[in-house]
């Protein structure tokens, strides 16, 4: 949704660009992990939340949303989404016309 991008992309702008790529891949894992034991026990994870972005983002974002002028956090919006199209076209090959 909406709000896990953002969410996602306000963390990454508080971590420095080289740690970026591992920090997205970490993301994605914690929502996945937690939406796999959400729809296998109807509980969410105890640390990871319910499967979503929003609920794994870790470090949980502290700054309010950047304006879209502010260059850094366009490019974590770009790289989250880069990341999310990516992933989506890896587990759906019939994606992939709408991917990279």
């Amino acid at each position: 949704m909406h709000g896990d991008i953002i969410a996602a992309a306000r963390a990454l702008v508080e971590i420095p660009s080289p740690e970026r790529a591992a920090a997205i891949s970490a993301m994605f894992y914690r929502a996945h992990s937690a939406d796999k034991i959400m729809k296998h026990t109807g509980m969410p994870h105890q640390a990871w939340g319910n499967g979503s972005l929003l609920a794994a983002t870790q470090p949980r974002p502290n700054l309010p949303e950047p304006s879209l002028s502010n260059m850094d956090y366009l490019r974590a919006l770009q790289q989250i989404l880069t990341a999310l199209i990516d992933w989506k076209c890896e587990r759906d090959p019939s994606l992939r016309r709408y991917g990279r």
